[in-house]
């Protein structure tokens, strides 16, 4: 059973800086590509990270680019989402995403995803 654990979460004021993290377990993590998407209230998941299996290569949604920054631990099974400078409309549900079938995602789409962690709340005060 493979399973993604988010952690980090919480209630930061404008400026501020987070990092969210999600353990995976049940699968061999260093071989899968893994995402960070987000929900705000109202609105459709949108992608916001992307990180290849050897974490090499990173992809960022336009809304964080030059601000969060993704990266992974494969000894450790676990991937990163250091976010600076947060603005209010950070505020959302953080999701960890796994690709365990292809090596090839396309990283916006989430039906390219086949594991989900349960997701963290980020709430950003203005």
């Amino acid at each position: 059973q493979v399973q993604l654990v988010e952690s980090g979460g919480g209630l930061v004021q404008a400026g501020d800086s987070l990092r969210l993290s999600c353990t995976a377990s049940g699968h061999t993590f260093s071989n899968s590509n893994m995402a960070w998407f987000r929900q705000a209230p109202g609105k459709k998941r949108e992608f916001v990270a992307g990180i290849l299996y050897g974490g090499r290569n990173t992809y960022y949604g336009d809304a964080v680019k030059g601000r969060f920054t993704i990266s992974r631990d494969n000894a450790k099974n676990t991937v990163y989402l250091q976010m600076n400078v947060l603005k209010p409309e950070d505020t959302a549900v953080y999701y960890c995403a796994a690709d365990t079938t292809t090596w090839s995602t396309r990283w916006a789409t989430e039906s390219e995803y086949d594991y989900w962690g349960q997701g963290t709340q980020v709430f950003v005060s203005s």
